[in-house]
């Protein structure tokens, strides 16, 4: 495989966080979120996007709007997709997902999924990380 870029990133665990090392120093550091859809949101509020990790089912494979809530299928594997916000529509809440499909699939290229529930483990990894923008 071709070196696709100086600039890759390595994570390695250290103290509960993870530290990111790179060419370029912009990445100051990176962590693990709390299962708590407080913590999520505050730290979108703070910071802005979160990547989330969940497990794909194959009922998702069905999604094209709405809020997803798991039903039935088996395990397809896990994705990690982009949280950018959360909202409730008719009494029921949900996390705001950019996915990596092109803006043809779901809701414009976004899905949303319940809220409060981790559902497929929505909100158990949670990931964040903060630029040191003194090295821009």
């Amino acid at each position: 495989m071709e070196n696709v870029t100086k600039k890759m990133y390595l994570l390695h665990r250290a103290g509960g966080s993870v530290k990111l090392a790179s060419e370029s120093n912009t990445g100051k550091t990176a962590y693990r979120l709390p299962q708590s859809v407080t913590a999520i949101q505050r730290d979108i509020l703070r910071h802005g996007s979160v990547v989330a990790t969940y497990a794909l089912y194959a009922d998702f494979d069905y999604y094209k709007s709405g809020i997803y809530k798991y039903t039935a299928g088996n395990l397809r594997g896990y994705h990690a997709v982009k949280m950018i916000g959360w909202g409730n529509e008719n009494g029921t809440d949900y996390w705001l997902i950019a996915n990596s499909l092109n803006t043809d699939w779901g809701e414009k290229g976004f899905f949303r999924i319940i809220r409060g529930i981790n559902d497929c483990g929505i909100e158990e990894g949670v990931y964040a990380g903060l630029v040191d923008v003194d090295s821009l």
